[in-house]
């Protein structure tokens, strides 16, 4: 084991030391240092049999695929039957012992080796019939690419991502792109059809389960694992318990979770007699060898002693429970997001109330229920950082939200400012919500040219906290590089209700200059194909605001604007128009996948419609509201892959 761990050293040591070099100019070692450590590596993986994945010794080369294979399954795999009940664990175990390890929440897969070598890496599909993404797998941390075992080997496993790999990537994807939790991201990658994406996203494997090796008489699930362990596997955590210590190892693992860096959602149990769990068979969907344990929702009473209601970036004003400081799952809450009017109103809030808190997955603060239902809570008829009236709005669905209606309102302005910075529109890097709220708090920032005015603040910039010489000269450097840019993302970025990028990009195409834009009236508007009455009345109500054209025009003077591309005319998908729902795995998310298509003359629209030329669904056969609209309408449901074949189709 520890020549193992010193070989994952090695790896991590000349990966950075090569990271450094090769894309920065940074030498962090002499080329004889380098190769003494290589060296090293090699030594070890020839005296262990053992390569890792990823290894500086192999040279595995990226693959973009344009499907993915599907495979069936050698057994079945099974869900399994689910407690939260200690007590029935203890029943369960009877006089048994078990193997107790982490219900990993990530994407299970089958690999299957054959003298040494990773042949096969299958996704758990439907627990039949999974998919290939072998191709993937060789770059997964805790897959090794060689073992020392010549024969047939087939380990089931989890891959899963770290938080702070989804939180990094999360913070790179654009709004409305964003991945919900690691699981959805970890399976979006995995399942991507470009290899190069699964290697940047440090995806993770533990193995949990050795199904079968040729010759294998070990009959102890925990030794079969350590077995795994000692031949390159990163292994899930666990260890053996009986009824007697199972109250106290399940508390073990409770205590562990908020230092975790991977999700999970439980615990499994395995029988450790392989041979007596066998024996037990299995019932029609899952096996009598194994049981889930899920955790129960620790509860705990509080007074509620205000609720705050934070200013969001469109107006929205969102209520915050504040209460007495109580102890759950590990960690002191005293917050707890209300969401909304309607919810305040179902909850029945009062200040003095005692509130049951609980945590939504062990995470996320939430009020179970309200057991002094005084409903006396004042809903304010002010905004708390302007002032100005607040009023309830009811959406069509008959949700309750509490807005902001003053057009100035500081908290506005800060996401006016967002929308301007972001990547689509002017893409000033490194701009974060924090420093334009400082900027804005402190007057530098006032309307949109301002961004390029802020070296008249230097010296007062640097002296803010959070902030000094070299965060203002990243900002200002972020600034003067956005200067050069499209017409396209000049549009977009004013933050035109309704006008989005596609419709940008529409309007860009036939009137490709700043004078023009300023100047269209309806019936250019709509004589544009994809521009209804609403969007062209959106558009001229903007314009026809002599404060927002100045704006407008004091802005484009810091500008170097580039003309805009011309759509193509003769691509397969030109005036077609596309909805895109669910995951996508081909593009990197559903913003890049828009683009591809706007770029290509397309479309996209965000509600089916008889106007809708194709739905974009990786799961055509889900029952979603746009799935069955479409259907509804006779318009064809397309997997990434169906659209692919589409635009290449010339």
């Amino acid at each position: 084991m520890d020549k193992i761990k010193r070989m994952s050293e090695l790896n991590e040591i000349l990966s950075s030391a090569a990271d450094a070099y090769y894309n920065t100019g940074v030498e962090k070692m002499s080329d004889a240092e380098y190769d003494k450590l290589y060296d090293e590596l090699v030594s070890l993986e020839n005296e262990t049999g053992i390569i890792l994945s990823g290894s500086r010794t192999q040279k595995v080369g990226y693959e973009v695929a344009s499907a993915l294979k599907k495979i069936k399954h050698e057994s079945k795999m099974l869900s399994l039957e689910k407690t939260k009940n200690i007590d029935e664990l203890k029943e369960w175990l009877g006089e048994n012992t078990a193997f107790i390890s982490w219900k990993l929440d990530g994407l299970t897969l089958v690999l299957t080796y054959e003298n040494g070598v990773l042949v096969q890496a299958v996704t758990r599909g439907n627990g039949e019939t999974g998919e290939d993404i072998t191709q993937n797998a060789r770059h997964i941390r805790g897959i090794p690419a060689k073992i020392p075992f010549t024969g047939k080997l087939v380990v089931r496993g989890e891959s899963l991502m770290k938080y702070k790999d989804f939180e990094r990537i999360n913070a790179e994807t654009d709004e409305g792109a964003k991945y919900k939790n690691p699981r959805n991201l970890c399976v979006g990658t995995v399942r991507n059809l470009d290899s190069k994406i699964t290697a940047d996203r440090n995806i993770n494997f533990f193995a949990f389960n050795l199904v079968s090796a040729d010759g294998c008489e070990e009959n102890s699930f925990a030794n079969r694992l350590e077995w795994l362990k000692n031949i390159g596997f990163q292994t899930v955590y666990g260890k053996k318990t009986d009824k007697n210590n199972i109250s106290d190892i399940v508390k073990e693992f409770e205590n562990t979770i908020p230092e975790n860096e991977f999700p999970s959602d439980g615990l499994v149990l395995v029988f450790d007699d392989i041979s007596y769990g066998a024996s037990l068979g299995q019932t029609s969907h899952a096996p009598r060898n194994a049981i889930a344990f899920k955790w129960r929702d620790e509860t705990a009473d509080s007074i509620l002693r205000e609720v705050e209601w934070s200013a969001s970036r469109t107006g929205l004003l969102n209520p915050i429970a504040v209460f007495d400081p109580v102890e759950l799952e590990g960690t002191t809450v005293s917050r707890a997001s209300v969401h909304n009017v309607s919810i305040v109103k179902q909850l029945k809030l009062g200040i003095g109330d005692t509130v049951s808190i609980f945590k939504a997955n062990m995470i996320i603060p939430q009020i179970l229920e309200n057991k002094s239902c005084s409903d006396s809570l004042v809903i304010p008829e002010n905004c708390p950082v302007c002032g100005g009236t607040a009023q309830i709005n009811t959406s069509p669905d008959g949700i309750q939200t509490l807005v902001c209606v003053n057009k100035d309102c500081p908290a506005k302005h800060t996401g006016k400012f967002e929308h301007f910075v972001q990547r689509d529109a002017m893409n000033i890097i490194g701009m974060s919500t924090a420093t334009i709220e400082t900027l804005v708090l402190e007057g530098f920032i006032k309307e949109f040219k301002d961004f390029y005015h802020l070296d008249n603040y230097k010296d007062k910039i640097i002296s803010l906290d959070g902030f000094g010489k070299r965060s203002y000269e990243k900002i200002h450097e972020a600034v003067e590089n956005s200067r050069n840019t499209d017409l396209i993302s000049v549009l977009y970025s004013l933050g035109i209700p309704n006008i989005g990028r596609s419709a940008s990009r529409l309007i860009c195409a036939e009137y490709p200059s700043a004078d023009m834009l300023e100047k269209l009236d309806m019936s250019q508007l709509t004589a544009i194909d994809g521009i209804g009455e609403i969007l062209a009345e959106e558009y001229i109500k903007y314009f026809s605001d002599e404060e927002k054209l100045n704006e407008y025009h004091n802005l484009i003077k810091e500008l170097n604007i580039s003309a805009p591309e011309e759509i193509p005319s003769d691509s397969p998908i030109a005036g077609k128009t596309f909805v895109i729902t669910g995951s996508v795995n081909i593009w990197k998310n559903r913003n890049e996948l828009k683009n591809f298509i706007e770029a290509n003359g397309g479309k996209c629209a965000s509600a089916v419609s008889s106007k809708t030329d194709y739905l974009i669904n990786n799961d055509s056969t889900s029952n979603s509201s746009k799935n069955k609209k479409a259907k509804e309408l006779n318009i064809p449901i397309l997997t990434e892959e169906d659209f692919k074949k589409l635009t290449e189709n010339q």
